[in-house]
């Protein structure tokens, strides 16, 4: 089972703020991070710490999107729903979606409903972690800290310290 450690995950990260600050407009109150929980949220504070280490401010937010979903009425459990924290309008901002992995493109997709319904942002832009491929819709990352080729049966797992208790990826 390959495994990618912490200092991987930290020098990824390290390369994706540099990236963000750029080429993301930084201006005060003009960029958003907005991390789709679960991961993608704990990746956007982490990423937010880093830009402010640079002299950059970006607001935060963090986005469930749980209920907007397509496959929602199909999953054969609940799924457990958490607050979204979004304390702004995203009119006008340049917002960066942060997701840990990306494949289908159907987590994606739905967030692009959601946050629509907090405003109309000026660009919305993709970043995210892992790009695993397999997309079943037409939708690319505008960044992507670590592509790694795998199978479709293959699984991708982020463990963050927030969370997990420990920061690897793990693809089996």
């Amino acid at each position: 089972m390959p495994t990618l450690g912490k200092e991987a995950l930290e020098a990824a990260l390290d390369d994706w703020a540099a990236h963000i600050a750029a080429t993301c407009p930084t201006g005060e109150g003009e960029l958003a991070l907005i991390g789709l929980i679960s991961h993608g949220d704990n990746l956007a504070q982490r990423l937010i710490r880093r830009l402010s280490a640079m002299g950059i401010s970006a607001r935060y937010g963090a986005l469930d999107i749980s209920l907007y979903r397509d496959d929602f009425d199909m999953k054969q459990s609940k799924p457990a729903l958490r607050s979204s924290y979004l304390p702004f309008s995203t009119d006008g901002l340049h917002l960066v979606l942060v997701d840990d992995v990306v494949q289908t493109g159907r987590t994606v997709r739905a967030a692009l409903n959601a946050i629509f319904e907090y405003g109309r942002p000026a660009v919305v832009q993709l970043h995210c972690l892992v790009d695993r491929g397999g997309r079943e819709l037409p939708i690319c990352p505008d960044y992507t800290a670590l592509r790694i080729d795998t199978p479709a049966d293959a699984k991708v797992s982020v463990r963050l310290q927030e969370t997990d208790g420990n920061d690897e990826i793990i693809y089996t």
